[in-house]
């Protein structure tokens, strides 16, 4: 859920990792987000299982603590979380060692710009060598808001997917002025959006070279509102939630 490629955002995510699975909103944020994907993603792994015997690819970008990975893990053959914070990765590595802990994710720490970057599985699993593996399905959740190059940032994850992969990328719609109101105030730095305009992320899409593009309001999570004014104390907004999707030709 923490990706940003600046010290700001790394400096934020890092001093909050420890605590960030106590935040309410984090928490119920994230599970409105697997609620809604879980469909998605049980349906494309019951495909792949037909069709190849083995399961889904996942690759998740932004991934912070892993709540969303955790969560998705039992659904899929293998993810691979990335996130720039180290403190993020730190706490997901801490939940995928214990005896019941699952054993298919893999934290990388790193911001992620080249879909050959070395720190990726390798495509031939006996080899270190040659080319990076290709996924089946790219999720990442509350990120996009924070990445300065939106476009470049999808070619990338189109370069990361096999032909027929899917991204599904969730985060909270600019749905007007009181959109900047997700954040406090003391929080705004490093914050490149005040969520996501629709139309644009699906012109977006469809530039880069995805198909099949759907861009829709998934969930409405509530929110109070903090570090505005006086009069803001015990407000709660309505935040509406886009799942942003798109298949690799």
């Amino acid at each position: 859920m923490a990706t940003a490629p600046n010290t700001v955002n790394n400096k934020r995510f890092n001093a909050e990792a420890a605590n960030w699975d106590n935040n309410p909103s984090v928490q119920e944020a994230t599970r409105l987000a697997y609620e809604t994907l879980r469909p998605l993603v049980n349906s494309l792994s019951e495909t792949k299982v037909t069709a190849s015997g083995s399961g889904l690819d996942v690759l998740e970008v932004g991934c912070g603590t892993g709540l969303l990975t955790t969560r998705v893990a039992p659904l899929v053959r293998e993810i691979v979380a990335v996130d720039t914070a180290d403190g993020m990765i730190e706490m997901l590595k801490s939940k995928t060692t214990g005896p019941d802990s699952p054993r298919n994710i893999v934290p990388i720490c790193k911001l992620l710009e080249d879909p050959e970057d070395p720190v990726l599985p390798s495509d031939d699993e006996g080899s270190s060598a040659g080319g990076r593996r290709k996924f089946d399905l790219i999720l990442s959740h509350l990120v996009l808001h924070h990445i300065p190059d939106v476009k470049s940032f999808l070619q990338m994850l189109l370069a990361c997917l096999r032909p027929g992969g899917r991204v599904a990328l969730t985060d909270f719609e600019d749905f007007g002025p009181e959109a900047i109101k997700f954040h406090p105030k003391s929080k705004l730095e490093g914050v490149e959006r005040h969520g996501i305009p629709r139309q644009w992320m699906v012109d977006l899409l469809h530039e880069v070279g995805f198909q099949q593009v759907n861009v829709s309001v998934g969930w409405m999570l509530e929110k109070e509102i903090e570090g505005w004014d006086d009069e803001s104390h015990g407000k709660t907004i309505q935040f509406p939630f886009l799942v942003c999707e798109g298949v690799r030709p």
